[in-house]
């Protein structure tokens, strides 16, 4: 969700590369429907593992800054980065994967995270160049 919201708000003057400590292949359908809301798709969009992005050429001493949504990601990245002269930045967002047992509370909880990823996005970057 946070490389397509960031594409959305800021841009494409900016390269972001979206990754986590797995690779889950597919993204959730309801970060998929929830972002949809605010004109960010998200369907074509396919994960990465750190690990992956490293075997695919993107290499991390290129990047200014990783910003890390959980504390496992977090982790992985001060490791990765030991070595390079970046930022590494913390954003405390709720996983949504596990709240809610309808379809809509289910919806609610994904839409607490996109929002929390906005609120983040704007308190880090600024307003943002187009409004969701």
């Amino acid at each position: 969700m946070a490389e397509g919201i960031m594409k959305k708000l800021y841009g494409t003057d900016t390269y972001v590369q979206s990754a986590g400590c797995y690779n889950d292949l597919e993204i959730d359908g309801f970060a998929i429907a929830v972002c949809e809301e605010i004109g960010v798709e998200l369907s074509r969009h396919r994960s990465r593992s750190f690990d992956e992005m490293e075997r695919f050429g993107d290499d991390l001493s290129s990047f200014d800054m990783v910003v890390a949504l959980s504390p496992a990601s977090q982790k992985r990245a001060l490791d990765l980065t030991k070595y390079y002269h970046l930022t590494v930045d913390y954003w405390p967002i709720m996983d949504p994967t596990g709240i809610g047992e309808t379809r809509e509370q289910k919806l609610n909880a994904y839409r607490q995270c996109r929002d929390q990823i906005i609120q983040n996005l704007r308190q880090r970057f600024g307003p943002p160049a187009v409004s969701p």
